[in-house]
């Protein structure tokens, strides 16, 4: 599993142009340009257009490598109640909030969908 956190924008170029200034690389982008993929060393820095409310807000997320049923069953054997693992337009996604109540994203990605 890679971190991944997600930062939402009003505008996904700009902070492109940011982040290759810092030293990332733009990656898998989706077609509308909406969602743009940063390879890291030990993950990802995902750039997520954002609505007014979401502009400069970061969320945790994780990309998983192996199916999210598995990632439900030992959240769920550990205490804890994942939402149902949903479809999504690239790939599977699923929520769980941490112990603090913070909400974490799972997603498990098929690149071949949005690229």
């Amino acid at each position: 599993m890679r971190v991944m956190p997600i930062r939402y924008s009003s505008d996904v170029a700009a902070l492109t142009r940011f982040y290759e200034a810092l030293g990332l690389r733009a990656g898998p982008s989706s077609r509308p340009g909406g969602w743009l993929e940063m390879p890291a060393g030990g993950g990802m820095l995902a750039l997520h257009r954002g609505s007014a409310e979401d502009v400069g807000r970061c969320e945790l997320a994780f990309e998983a490598d192996e199916p999210l049923e598995e990632v439900a069953e030992r959240l769920r054997a550990a205490g804890f109640a994942p939402d149902p693992v949903t479809d999504e337009g690239f790939g599977h996604s699923m929520r769980v909030q941490d112990p603090d109540g913070v909400w974490v994203q799972i997603n498990l990605y098929d690149r071949e969908l949005y690229t």
